[in-house]
Parts: structure tokens; C-alpha cells; sequence
């Protein structure tokens, strides 16, 4: 029996993210995964998580994570606003680089219609400085995007290319009760509300699949072409003042709390995407495919893999139920494996073969361009009122 390849993983962040996927880095196949070193400026929390997860090595910043030769792999879960300089950091320091949602963005908001157009110029320069980067290197850069990895996401693509059928609608949401994330309600540290943080992981799924449709049908990708966007702050509306003992978290600045985009294909085919932090009753992760001569739904949270009822909180008190569900009481649907539904384990193995095997990355910075552009448009065309074009780059 051949060694596994050793492979050194430096983590730069340690929160909610850079948590999920260092467990997912211990369920990782064939390869031998070291969770080699953390870095973050908040010293006390880096303790901690390098504690909870056998991390020997803490560093304080960047350069010093970088110049670990024993780290193969930088897992980059930091705020938004610090995508763009720390992955451009770790690909010039010669390093893999993987790097969470959203890609990056425009970090102050538009203050008038005019000043939208300057949030899509921003983002897109970002992301192209970050691809730049990426080329330059010579090595993928890896976009963690779990929807796309998701095991229901990647039946539904296998689905689709047996019946050989083509997507007409798609229509999906991301919903939650709020952030675990202090900085993700600012829009300096996070570049947008519900519509990116929430809305682009079903952007990138959709994307995706689109995508994987037109290099099986047309031998090319079906690309982006247009979205009609639309966002709100229902969390500041009359509705939701009139009452005060609320679940749903409160305190957005300049973020929203919901959005919607209508994303229209250049083959003439459309996807509707909600994303919003005013749902209450945990986690709605739902993907709804409408092809030709196929109907898929993607359940990846709730779903009814597993049941389980009792008539209090205290029953069940010790024992997870599902992210963010506000009671344990009454019937719950408490997926056995929610990390595996999200796609957390697949998305590290992919990076890990990755940097293993030398091949591409399932989900890389084209993906995360696009996304980018869409998200982006949609927060134009919800301040002109209109359908705004995406601008994408060329193939």
C-alpha cells in the first residue's frame, strides 16, 4: 500500500467558517490532512479554536503563516473585506490558496442611484486584481462555495445530464434569523446584506449548473447575461416595530436583511434567488429545478432524513437539532449529518486533491467572478429600477 501525500493546512481566520471546515478537514480520504497552524489578530480566540481542533502552531499575522514551509494549503475565512489582500498575499507567497464566500466586493455602499455603478466597478476590478494574482502564480485558486459541492446539488447535475434535458427555471433561496457574524451586518467589513452574503450561494449554485448544462449541450458555458435585483430592510419596517419580543437579530447598518434577484442566461432560461435574515424556524436552504423533462427539489436544510419529536426543550436539550432552529421543542427535522447535506466535507477533499494531485479545482475564480458580477448588477438594478446587464469576462 502506497503513503498517503501529506498535506499542511494553515487556516487564516477562527470563527464560524474556519470552525466547519477544520472538522471537515478530519473526514478528509486518501490524503494525510495536518491542520499545521491558525492565524488571526485576535490571539485569545486563536487559543481556543487551536485547542478545540490539536492545532500546535498559532501565528499573529500573515507573513508568518506564509513563511511556514510546512503549510501546503491557506484556508482563507476572514471577513469579506480581507479576501482580496490576504489571497493575493498567500498565492504570491507560492502557497494554495482556498478561499470562503463571497469572493470579495465593494466595501461602501452606493449613496445615490449614480453611486451604484461605482459598487459593481469595484467589485469587479477586486475580483480581477484577485484573478490576476491567481494567473500570475501559476497555481487554481479555490472558491468555497458549498452549495456547489452539496451532495443534493451534485445528484441534481447527474440527474440532468442522464435525462440530457435543459434547465428552464430555477428557483431557490438561502433564509436565516440572523448572522452568526458581528461584522457581516456592516457593510465596510461584509459589502453587501442578504442578497450577497445570503443569495450567492444559491447565485453560485444556479451559475453552476447552468454552466455544467452548456459544456454537456453546447460544449461552452451558459454564462450570466442579465438580473433584476430588488432589497429590503424588513427588520426596520412598521410591521416588525410593532412588536418587540423578537427571535429574528436586529442591527443591520446600511446592510440589508433581504433581497431578491432574477437572473436571466444567455440562452434565453432565468433563476429566481431570495436570500434574507428575517426567517425564523432555522435554516431554509432550498434549490428548486424546473429543466425540460425533469422537476428537482434540493432540500439541503430541513430535510426529512431524520424526524425526531419531543413535547420540550429539555428532552433534547444536550444534543444539536439543526443551525439556528430557535426551540427544540415539537417535531424537528434534525439532519443526522448537516455539515455532509452542505457540502463542507466534499468542498476540502476537492481542495486537498487539489493541491495533492496538481489538477484543477471543481469550483474555482471563474465562478466566483460571475457570482460577483451578478450580485453586483442586482444591487445596481435595484437602485435604477431596472434590468441591468452582467458584466462578465470573456471565456
Amino acid at each position: 500500500m502506497s503513503t498517503p501525500v501529506t498535506i499542511g493546512v494553515g487556516l487564516v481566520g477562527c470563527g464560524f467558517a474556519a470552525t466547519f471546515h477544520a472538522e471537515a478537514y478530519r473526514r478528509v480520504h486518501g490524503i494525510d490532512v495536518r491542520l499545521q497552524a491558525v492565524c488571526s489578530r485576535q490571539r485569545d480566540k486563536a487559543q481556543i479554536f487551536a485547542q478545540q481542533h490539536g492545532i500546535s502552531t498559532i501565528h499573529d499575522d500573515l507573513d508568518q503563516l506564509l513563511a511556514d514551509d510546512h503549510i501546503d494549503l491557506v484556508d482563507i475565512c476572514v471577513p469579506n473585506c480581507f479576501h482580496e489582500e490576504t489571497v493575493i498575499a498567500a498565492l504570491q507567497s507560492g502557497k494554495r490558496v482556498s478561499v470562503e464566500k463571497p469572493f470579495t466586493g465593494s466595501f461602501a455602499p452606493g449613496r445615490n442611484t449614480d453611486d451604484w455603478h461605482r459598487c459593481l466597478d469595484e467589485a469587479l476590478a477586486s475580483a480581477d486584481r484577485i484573478c490576476k494574482a491567481e494567473n500570475e502564480s501559476g497555481n487554481p485558486l479555490m472558491y468555497a462555495e458549498n452549495w456547489c459541492y452539496s451532495p443534493g446539488v451534485q445528484k441534481a447535475k447527474r440527474l440532468l445530464a442522464a435525462a440530457d434535458t435543459p434547465i428552464l427555471r430555477m428557483v431557490g433561496e438561502e433564509s436565516h434569523s440572523g448572522t452568526h457574524s458581528n461584522y457581516a451586518v456592516q457593510w465596510q467589513y461584509s459589502g453587501g446584506g442578504a442578497l450577497s452574503n445570503k443569495g450567492c450561494h444559491l447565485i453560485g449554485a444556479a451559475v453552476y449548473l447552468k454552466y455544467e448544462e452548456g459544456l454537456r449541450r453546447l460544449g461552452k458555458r451558459i454564462r450570466p447575461q442579465w438580473v433584476t435585483g430588488t432589497v429590503g430592510h424588513l427588520t426596520r419596517s412598521e410591521a416588525f416595530a410593532s412588536k418587540s419580543d423578537h427571535v429574528i437579530r436586529t442591527g443591520w447598518e446600511e446592510c440589508e436583511d433581504w433581497g431578491t434577484a432574477i437572473l436571466g442566461f444567455d440562452d434565453g432560461t432565468v433563476a429566481q434567488i431570495s436570500g434574507a435574515d428575517t426567517v425564523v424556524g432555522g435554516i431554509q436552504n432550498i434549490l428548486s429545478i424546473y429543466a425540460a423533462r425533469a422537476c428537482i427539489h434540493v432540500n439541503l436544510n430541513p430535510n426529512d432524513a431524520l424526524l425526531a419529536y419531543s413535547p420540550t426543550d429539555a428532552e433534547f436539550a444536550d444534543e444539536y437539532i439543526r443551525e439556528k432552529v430557535e426551540t427544540k421543542a415539537g417535531w424537528q427535522f434534525s439532519n443526522p449529518d448537516e455539515d455532509w447535506m452542505n457540502g463542507f466535507p466534499n468542498e476540502v477533499q476537492d481542495f486537498c486533491e487539489v493541491v495533492a494531485t496538481g489538477r484543477e479545482p471543481m469550483i474555482g475564480s471563474f465562478l466566483a467572478r460571475d457570482v460577483t458580477a451578478v450580485v453586483y448588477a442586482g444591487y445596481l438594478s435595484a437602485a435604477l429600477g431596472q434590468r441591468v446587464d452582467v458584466p462578465i469576462d470573456e471565456e
